[in-house]
């Protein structure tokens, strides 16, 4: 994030409501849209508001709710860390419906061993102007992925005006 800033993007991390009050479980998907499109609305409406273009994204349970809400948010751009296509052992109850609202363009960082979706998994369900980047690991990334990541956010500056 450094690279973004140094070149005047504003980057603004939101914790989702379940991680502060220390679940490890996501609530259910409309309760956690509820909490992330207001905060996001916030930033970019309010009196200090963010400039366009707005990139939304999050890992996980974040990065299915970027998708949720890139639509209603009017979002340029997405970076979906982990997304989680199905729960593991249940590669049967997929998730590529939310996959496919991911605005256009779009970039999924996904770990090789990701139990959630592997990259491979992930390919036959990106939509048009989605890049995958794969990295070592599996739904956490290791510590070695950060170029992977920088490679990305780098690959989005470049994309969009700024």
């Amino acid at each position: 994030m450094p690279s973004l800033l140094g070149a005047g993007w504003a980057v603004a991390l939101v914790e989702q409501p379940w991680l502060v009050a220390g679940r490890r479980v996501a609530g259910r998907p409309p309760t956690l849209d509820e909490a992330w499109v207001p905060i996001v609305e916030a930033l970019i409406n309010g009196r200090g508001r963010l400039p366009r273009p707005l990139v939304v994204g999050g890992r996980s349970a974040g990065a299915r709710v970027a998708c949720r809400t890139a639509g209603p948010l009017e979002a340029d751009a997405g970076l979906l860390l982990s997304f989680p296509l199905h729960l593991p052992g249940q590669p049967h109850k997929l998730r590529a419906h939310e996959l496919a609202l991911a605005p256009d363009p779009s970039w999924v960082v996904q770990g090789t061993n990701d139990t959630f979706g592997t990259p491979d998994e992930l390919r036959p369900h990106l939509p048009g102007g989605t890049t995958l980047v794969e990295v070592p690991g599996a739904h956490s990334f290791p510590k070695g992925s950060r170029s992977a990541l920088t490679q990305a956010l780098t690959s989005i500056a470049g994309m969009l005006p700024g």
